[in-house]
C-alpha cells in the first residue's frame, strides 16, 4: 500500500494530536484488557466462595474501568478527528493547488468531472481510512499484542489453539482485499463516469431542454447509473462474504477453547473464571482479524483512492518554468512566430499548425480568419504559452517564451477566450478578476469600452448584481461583454480577442470596435472573428487554411490576391468586395 502510505505524510503537522490520541487508545486497551480479569476475580473468588465483598468491590472496579474507558475513548475522539480532518484540510488544499499548475494539456488529459470526483470521494475514503486507523486499526494490535500475552502467562497450551488459527485467517483476509482492491479503483472509475453525465447535463439543462432531449440523458445517467451499481453490488457481496468466514473462523477457535478448557476444568487444573477469562481474550487477540475483514474494503478503497488521488499530484505540468527564466518587466508588444509547428500530442502527430511565420510589430492590429479547425485559437494559445510549440519558437519583444516566466508574460496580455468563463460573485468583481486593486472608475471605463456599462446599470444591483454559477443568469452576449472589459481592465501590452464577439449582435459589435480602436493604439492586439466586417481595419489580417498561412496582408492586399479570403468576404459583405 505505498500510494495510501505516501498520503501520510500529511499527517506530519498533527503529530501530536496523532500521539495522543494513540495514548487515549492505548489507556482504553489496557483498561477494557482488565475486565476480563475481574470477571475471573468475581467467578472464582467472589461467586465460587460465595464472598460478597469480593463481588461487590470487584463489581465496582469493573464499574470504574468503563467509565474511564468511554473517557479515555472520547478523548481518542476528539484529537483523531482532529488530526484526520487537517491531514484531509491539507490534502486537499495541495491537491487544488496542484491542479492550478496545471496547463492546459494536462487539463485536456483530466476532466473536471474526474478532478472533482478526487477532490471529494477520494479524498474522503482516505480521510476515513485515516479516521480508523486512529480509532481503530491502532488498537486491535495492542489489543492482540497484551491479550496474547496475558493468554500465554495463564494458559499456554490453550493459547497454541488461537496461534494455529489467527495466520490462517490472516492469509485469508489478505487474498481478499487483493481481491478486492482492483475492484474499488473500477467503481472510482464508474463514480467519475457518472459524475461526469450528471456535471454535463445539469450545466447543459436548457440545452436538454431545448432539443428536447431528456429522454437520451435519462439513458445515460441509467447507464452509468447501472455500471456503478453492478460493480459495487459486486463489491459488496465479495465484502458480505468475507465477515461471515471469518466470523466462523473466530467461532471456532472459540469452541475449542471451551471444549480443552473444559476437559482441564474437569480434570481440575484450571477454573471456571480462568475459561470465562481466557474466552473474554480469545475475543480480544482475534480483533484485530476481525477489524481486518470488516474493513478489507475500505482499506482497498483508501488504496484505489490513494492511487487516483497520487496520479493527480505526481502529474507533471507539461508547461514547466526554468531555473533561470527571464522577468520582462515591461513588454514592448512584438510577437514573432518562427517556423511554428504544433500538436496536442506528445509524439507531435497529427499538427494543428505547420511552418508558422509571421511578425506583429508593437501597437499593430492582428486578424486570423480561417475555417472552423483551421487552428486559430490553437495559435493564440501559444502566445501566453497555453501550450508549448512542437517545433520552432514563438518570440515576445525577442524573448522565447520558453526562456520566460510564465507570469511575467501573462500579466502582460489581456485575453478573452472563446468561452466567456465567469465566476460565482458580483459584476465588479468579475470585470476586476486579472486586477483586483482597479478602482471603481477604472472598471467602469472598461465596461463602458466593452459596450457593457449600459445593461450592467440596468440591473437593480448594478455592478453589485451577482452572477449566478458560470453567469447562467447572464445572456451569452452580456458575458462576453463581462469577459472583454475583464481584459481591458488588465491594461495589457497584448490583447487577444479569440472569437469573443460571436453572440453579441451586429450593432453592440460595432461600438465595441469603435471603442477597442482607440484603446488597441499603443498596443499589440490579436484578434479571432467569424464577421469579416471585425477585421476589415486590421494592420494585418492572416487566413489560416488546415494549420497554414494561406495568405497574409492588409484587406485590400488580399482582396485582390487570396482566393480564400474574397470567397470569404462575398459571403459576407457582398461580391467582388465593394464597400
Amino acid at each position: 500500500m505505498s500510494e495510501l502510505k505516501r498520503t501520510f505524510r500529511y499527517l506530519r503537522p498533527y503529530t501530536r494530536e496523532a500521539v495522543l490520541a494513540i495514548i487515549f487508545l492505548g489507556l482504553v486497551v489496557v483498561l477494557d484488557l482488565s475486565i476480563p480479569r475481574m470477571v475471573q476475580t468475581l467467578v472464582d473468588e467472589g461467586i465460587g466462595n460465595q464472598d460478597m465483598d469480593i463481588v461487590l468491590r470487584t463489581s465496582l472496579m469493573m464499574i470504574g474501568a468503563s467509565i474511564l474507558s468511554a473517557t479515555m475513548m472520547i478523548g481518542n475522539t476528539i484529537f483523531s478527528v482532529k488530526a484526520s480532518r487537517g491531514f484531509e484540510a491539507d490534502l486537499r488544499e495541495d491537491i487544488f493547488k496542484k491542479i492550478q499548475t496545471y496547463s492546459f494539456g494536462n487539463l485536456d488529459d483530466l476532466s473536471s468531472g474526474q478532478l472533482l470526483t478526487r477532490l471529494t470521494s477520494d479524498l474522503n475514503q482516505i480521510r476515513t481510512m485515516m479516521t480508523m486507523t486512529l480509532r481503530m486499526f491502532t488498537r486491535a494490535p495492542l489489543m492482540a499484542i497484551i491479550s496474547l500475552s496475558i493468554m500465554w502467562t495463564t494458559n499456554p497450551q490453550l493459547t497454541k489453539y488461537i496461534l494455529i488459527l489467527m495466520p490462517v485467517t490472516g492469509v485469508f483476509i489478505t487474498l481478499f482485499i487483493r481481491k478486492l482492491q482492483p475492484l474499488f479503483t473500477k467503481t472510482q472509475e464508474k463514480l467519475e463516469q457518472l459524475n461526469q453525465v450528471l456535471e454535463e447535463n445539469l450545466s447543459g439543462i436548457r440545452i436538454v431542454k431545448a432539443f428536447v432531449r431528456r429522454d437520451y440523458e435519462g439513458t445515460r445517467f441509467k447507464s452509468a447509473n447501472k455500471e456503478l451499481t453492478d460493480i459495487s453490488v459486486r463489491v459488496n457481496q465479495l465484502i458480505g462474504v468475507l465477515f461471515p468466514l471469518t466470523l466462523l473462523i473466530m467461532n471456532t477457535g472459540i469452541v475449542a477453547i471451551i471444549y480443552f478448557g473444559g476437559i482441564q476444568v474437569i480434570q481440575g487444573s484450571t477454573t471456571v473464571g480462568t475459561i470465562i477469562a481466557f474466552t473474554n481474550y480469545v475475543f480480544s487477540a482475534m480483533f484485530p482479524i476481525m477489524m481486518l475483514s470488516m474493513m478489507a474494503g475500505q482499506i482497498s478503497f483508501a488504496e484505489a483512492s490513494a492511487k487516483r488521488i497520487m496520479e493527480v499530484l505526481d502529474n507533471e505540468p507539461e508547461i514547466k518554468e526554468k531555473l533561470d527564466a527571464v522577468q520582462l518587466a515591461e513588454v514592448k508588444g512584438r510577437v514573432e512566430f518562427k517556423n511554428v509547428s504544433f500538436s496536442y500530442r506528445e509524439d507531435g502527430g497529427d499538427p494543428v499548425l505547420h511552418n508558422v511565420n509571421f511578425t506583429a510589430e508593437p501597437g499593430e492590429t492582428v486578424a486570423i480568419l480561417g475555417s472552423t479547425g483551421s487552428g486559430k485559437s490553437s495559435l493564440i494559445h501559444l502566445i501566453p504559452r497555453f501550450y508549448d510549440v512542437s517545433d520552432g519558437k514563438v518570440l515576445i519583444d525577442g524573448y522565447d517564451v520558453r526562456d520566460v516566466e510564465p507570469k511575467s508574460i501573462r500579466k502582460h496580455i489581456g485575453i478573452s477566450l472563446q468561452e466567456a468563463i465567469l465566476f460565482s460573485g458580483t459584476i465588479r468583481d468579475n470585470i476586476r478578476y486579472g486586477r483586483p486593486e482597479a478602482t471603481d472608475e477604472e472598471v467602469i471605463e472598461a465596461a463602458k469600452a466593452a459596450q457593457a456599462h449600459e445593461f450592467i446599470i440596468g440591473f437593480p444591483e448594478g455592478y453589485d448584481t451577482n452572477v449566478g454559477q458560470r453567469g447562467v443568469n447572464l445572456s451569452g452576449g452580456q458575458k462576453q461583454r463581462i469577459a472583454i472589459a475583464r481584459a481591458l481592465l488588465v491594461k495589457p501590452s497584448i490583447l487577444i480577442l479569440d472569437d469573443s464577439t460571436s453572440a453579441v449582435d451586429v450593432e453592440t459589435e460595432i461600438k465595441i470596435e469603435e471603442a477597442l480602436e482607440e484603446l488597441m493604439k499603443n498596443r499589440t492586439s490579436f484578434i479571432i472573428a467569424q464577421r469579416i466586417s471585425t477585421v476589415l481595419n486590421a494592420d494585418k489580417i492572416i487566413v489560416l487554411d488546415d494549420g497554414n498561412i494561406a495568405a497574409e496582408g492588409t484587406h485590400d492586399q488580399l482582396i485582390q490576391t487570396s482566393p480564400i479570403y474574397k470567397e470569404i468576404y462575398d459571403s459576407q459583405l457582398g461580391d467582388g468586395g465593394a464597400q
